[in-house]
C-alpha cells in the first residue's frame, strides 16, 4: 500500500539455544514485510559480543533482509573493537549501530576503557576512519539519563553526526508531542539526516514502567489507565497495546514521519499485528 511506512525491528541476541531457535521464528514472520534493515543489540559492557556476532552474519548469510550490528564503546580496546568493524565489513555487513554503551552493573556510572573509544561521537569516527559504513546512532527525545542537561544531549548528538552518522534511532517514546517537539530543535541545531521513531509494543505494562524509569522514558498516565486491570487478560492486553501503537504511529504519520523502528523484544505478534494495521503485507503476498 502506498501510505504503508518504511519499517526496521530490532531483536536481542538470544541467551540459549532455545532462545536462538525462537528468535529465527520471529525473523520468518517479520521477514516477509520486507523491513528496510533489522539490528542486534550489543549487552551492557559488550557481554554479548559473540552472540551478536553470530547472530548477525548468520541473518546476513542466510536471509535476504539487510543487517545492521550494534557497536559500543564498552569494556573493550580501540584494538577490540576496530578489529570487530573490520570483520563485519569483510564479511560484508556494512550497516553498524555505534553507541557509547552502558556499564555491566546500572548502578556503576559510564567509564570509558582506558584504552578505548571515549564515546560513541569518538566510535563514529573511528568507523568512519576505517570503511564506508552505513551508521545510525541514538537519539533521545527526552533527554538521556546521564545528560547534564537537553542542550547537552542534542550537542552530543550534533557530534556524532558531524562524526559521519548517516541516521539516528530514537529511544522509544509514547507521547509524540516528546518526538515533535525533539524534530523541531534538531532542525534548528543544523541536524539534517534521518530519526527515526523508536516504537515500544507494550508485552508486559509492569516492566515497561519499570524499564522506563531506568531510561528516562515517561510513562504517560492515559496509558497506565488503559492498562490497568488487564496484568492476568493477555488477551485483552496485547489489542490494547496494538491498538496504542498502530494509533502513535498513524498520528506520525501525518506529521510527515515516513518510517519506524519497533523494538520487538524477539516477539513478533504486537509488531506483526501493527504493521499490517499500517498497511504493510508479506512481499510475496503483494506481489
Amino acid at each position: 500500500m502506498n501510505n504503508a511506512p518504511l519499517v526496521s525491528f530490532e531483536f536481542f541476541p538470544p541467551h540459549d539455544d532455545a532462545g536462538e531457535t525462537r528468535l529465527w521464528h520471529v525473523m520468518a514472520r517479520l521477514a516477509p514485510l520486507g523491513p528496510s534493515f533489522v539490528s542486534v543489540t550489543y549487552g551492557a559492557g559488550g557481554s554479548t559480543r559473540k552472540r551478536t556476532d553470530r547472530v548477525v552474519r548468520r541473518i546476513h548469510d542466510e536471509t535476504t533482509v539487510p543487517v545492521a550490528a550494534h557497536l559500543t564503546c564498552v569494556g573493550a580496546s580501540r584494538e577490540e573493537v576496530d578489529a570487530i568493524a573490520d570483520g563485519w565489513w569483510r564479511a560484508g555487513i556494512h550497516h553498524i549501530v555505534a553507541l557509547r554503551g552502558d556499564m555491566p552493573s546500572a548502578d556503576v556510572p559510564y567509564a570509558p576503557h582506558p584504552e578505548g573509544y571515549t564515546n560513541a561521537a569518538d566510535l563514529v569516527t573511528g568507523l568512519r576512519d576505517r570503511a564506508g559504513f552505513e551508521i545510525s546512532v541514538a537519539a533521545y527525545p527526552e533527554c538521556h539519563p546521564d545528560s547534564p542537561t537537553a542542550k547537552a544531549d542534542l550537542d552530543n548528538l550534533k557530534r556524532k553526526v558531524d562524526a559521519g552518522a548517516t541516521q539516528a534511532i530514537t529511544q522509544y517514546f509514547f507521547d509524540n508531542d516528546d518526538f515533535l517537539r525533539f524534530r523541531d530543535r534538531i532542525a534548528a541545531a543544523g541536524i539534517d539526516i534521518p530519526v527515526i521513531p523508536g516504537i515500544l509494543p507494550v508485552t508486559n505494562f509492569a516492566k515497561v514502567v519499570e524499564f522506563s524509569a531506568r531510561c528516562g522514558a515517561t510513562v504517560p498516565d492515559w496509558m497506565a489507565k488503559l492498562f490497568e486491570g488487564l496484568d492476568d487478560d493477555p488477551d485483552t492486553r496485547k489489542l490494547v497495546a496494538v491498538s496504542v501503537a498502530v494509533d502513535q504511529c498513524r498520528a506520525l504519520q501525518t506529521e510527515g514521519v515516513p518510517a519506524f523502528h519497533f523494538y520487538t523484544l524477539n516477539r513478533a505478534e504486537l509488531t506483526y499485528a501493527i504493521c499490517w494495521r499500517l498497511g504493510l503485507r508479506p512481499l510475496d503476498a503483494a506481489a
